[in-house]
């Protein structure tokens, strides 16, 4: 019979990503060096109280309605487990909306929690089920791929019809010399409104450009760096959702036109520069943005999701 583990804390550090990359709409994703951490501790009182600090306190919910408290319930439900009472604490460092993977850390954090907290939680739910439900509560792999797995993945929907939908991904080392420098704004963009601002349909010439790019990109960024300006060019998101970020569309202009692999980061508005010259690239940064932006050299994350289990005892 499938038990909780109590007098147990789950750990879980969890990296931000960064989907499309430019051409690869949807498929390609890059995690990154910056974490939320969390633990997550079963209570005797029934519901769920999430403590917030960092990125989103103040704002973010403080029960089940919390995104990392509804991926567990997911978890639990796909263990054939009642959820149980739980205390979380969020340690948060990935900005909220700002096109860094905050929802998918979220998910694949509490998703993970859920699976850790039963007993053969491993193998009644390993990773590619853990990728499944994430991609079902996400609505695209990019993201929680990449938060799962690290590294520059590449993931697709194998079965849509199915609930959750059957999801693939592929994992590849990027190449050491590349470093990816990001430029925070401080106002986020909702990604679902980033979304609405897509053409129904494109044609032919974007989609096979967009392909050859996504098809170069694979190459460049683990292989061949210096074909990252050229395989970062995109004709399908990023121009047609540039009123929701003018400003961070802006900035992508004026860094590519200065030489340098520039794309807005997922949904926006964060500008993410994939470089081998990081200190150029920030000083371009910085004297293309006023002083409300965040500009980071972050690591690229080649671990992904990590989790440990702790005896209260």
């Amino acid at each position: 019979m499938t038990t909780i583990r109590r007098a147990t804390a789950i750990e879980v550090q969890v990296p931000a990503t960064s989907a499309n990359l430019g051409p690869g709409y949807d498929c390609l994703g890059l995690a990154l060096g910056i974490h939320d951490r969390l633990i997550a501790v079963v209570t005797d009182d029934p519901g769920v109280r999430v403590d917030v600090e960092g990125e989103g306190a103040g704002s973010l919910p403080s029960d089940e309605t919390h995104l990392v408290a509804q991926a567990a319930a997911r978890g639990f439900a796909a263990l054939g487990v009642q959820m149980p009472g739980l205390l979380l604490r969020c340690s948060n460092s990935i900005p909220q909306g700002r096109g860094l993977g905050s929802s998918a850390a979220a998910i694949i954090a509490g998703l993970i929690i859920a699976r850790d907290l039963v007993d053969g939680g491993a193998e009644l739910m390993p990773d590619p089920v853990i990728l499944d439900l994430a991609t079902g509560m996400e609505g695209h792999p990019d993201n929680v791929a990449a938060a799962l797995l690290g590294g520059f993945t590449t993931a697709w929907i194998e079965s849509p019809e199915e609930d959750p939908p059957h999801t693939s991904a592929l994992v590849r080392p990027a190449h050491t010399s590349v470093q990816p420098v990001v430029a925070i704004p401080a106002a986020p963009v909702p990604t679902a409104h980033a979304r609405t601002l897509l053409e129904a349909s494109v044609t032919r010439e974007s989609a096979v450009f967009n392909i050859a790019r996504t098809a170069a990109l694979t190459h460049a960024l683990c292989i061949d760096p210096g074909l990252l300006f050229t395989a970062t060019e995109d004709r399908l998101h990023q121009d047609a959702r540039a009123a929701a970020y003018p400003d961070s569309h802006q900035l992508m202009s004026t860094m590519r036109a200065q030489g340098f692999p520039t794309v807005i980061s997922g949904a926006g508005p964060t500008v993410m520069v994939l470089t081998e010259t990081p200190d150029d690239a920030i000083r371009a940064l910085q004297g293309a943005t006023d002083g409300t932006w965040r500009i980071l050299a972050v690591a690229v994350d080649t671990d992904g999701v990590r989790s440990r289990t702790r005896s209260l005892g």
